[in-house]
């Protein structure tokens, strides 16, 4: 009896063995527990972060505003605007800077010494107060081309306020300007004048001087002509004319807008635009404005 016990655990202990050689026949221990793979957690640092490019830096948002220049006429030196693109975090400032720096256009200049700078522009209430350094007060240009520098800054600094009613005061390291060029005195908040006396009567605002566009190109703008009536006509690059017409504005005898359409071949051109001369002569040189364009 007791050697068959013997033999029934001996008979045991053979099968566990085979069992334990069955399992382990694979290469995987089957007595040892499964568990999932890693995972990273709050509490866990994770893999190691991958270098990363430098962030590409952007561009300042830009806006455009309408910069004054001054222009010689038949009556006289007049303001003529042409389109800026400035830095729309401090418009105002920006603008100043492009109004002393000087124009695109050839034909508009600036009498502002080229190295003034612009300390500072604050606004208190209705009025737009402009900080210029001491290189404001030179400028050589007579009483009436004064008058002119005065309303120059007082459009540019409305304009890119986007608030033409609002008063303008120049003050010089932060006090009033006084006497100017041996012919202003400003000392108080100056408003834009009637723009029928300062302002040159025909406008290009685009095409941008020096602008690429394709065919047909928009002109547009504003013009104070008799009534209503606008000429234009397109200058090849050998100043030969190619097309020419006519268009109107919105109203006539005040500054009304107007656009027209050109079909144009690739190439570059100067668009020109004037008033119409009833007068046949006697009232003088009609005003003009011009573009040079590059059509594609």
């Amino acid at each position: 009896m007791r050697a068959q016990r013997r033999a029934a655990a001996l008979v045991v202990a053979l099968g566990t063995v085979v069992a334990v050689a069955a399992g382990c026949s694979d290469g995987t221990d089957a007595a040892a527990p499964t568990s999932a793979p890693p995972t990273t957690s709050a509490a866990s640092p994770g893999p190691s972060p991958t270098a990363s490019s430098p962030a590409t830096p952007t561009s300042p948002a830009t806006q455009t505003v309408m910069v004054s220049y001054l222009v010689d006429t038949r009556a006289g030196i007049r303001l003529a605007h042409e389109p800026r693109e400035v830095d729309a975090a401090d418009p105002v400032r920006a603008a100043v800077e492009a109004m002393i720096a000087g124009p695109v256009d050839p034909d508009y200049s600036t009498a502002w010494d080229p190295a003034t700078q612009v300390l500072g522009v604050t606004r208190d209430g209705s009025t737009i107060v402009v900080d210029l350094s001491e290189q404001a007060r030179t400028a050589s240009i007579g009483s009436e081309g004064a008058a002119r520098m005065v309303q120059q800054l007082v459009h540019t600094a409305t304009a890119a306020a986007d608030d033409p009613t609002a008063g303008v005061l120049l003050t010089i390291d932060g006090e009033p300007a006084g006497d100017l060029w041996g012919a202003v005195s400003w000392t108080e908040p100056i408003s834009r004048a009637d723009p029928l006396d300062v302002r040159q009567l025909v406008q290009i605002d685009t095409p941008a001087q020096g602008a690429t566009t394709s065919s047909p190109v928009t002109v547009a703008g504003d013009a104070a002509v008799f009534e209503a009536n606008l000429l234009w006509r397109v200058l090849d690059g050998s100043g030969a004319e190619v097309r020419s017409g006519f268009t109107t504005t919105a109203e006539g005898q005040t500054f009304a807008p107007y656009s027209f359409e050109v079909e144009l071949d690739p190439g570059t051109y100067t668009v020109v635009i004037s008033e119409s001369d009833p007068s046949d002569g006697a009232g003088g040189t009609p005003m003009t404005d011009s573009r040079t364009v590059v059509v594609q």
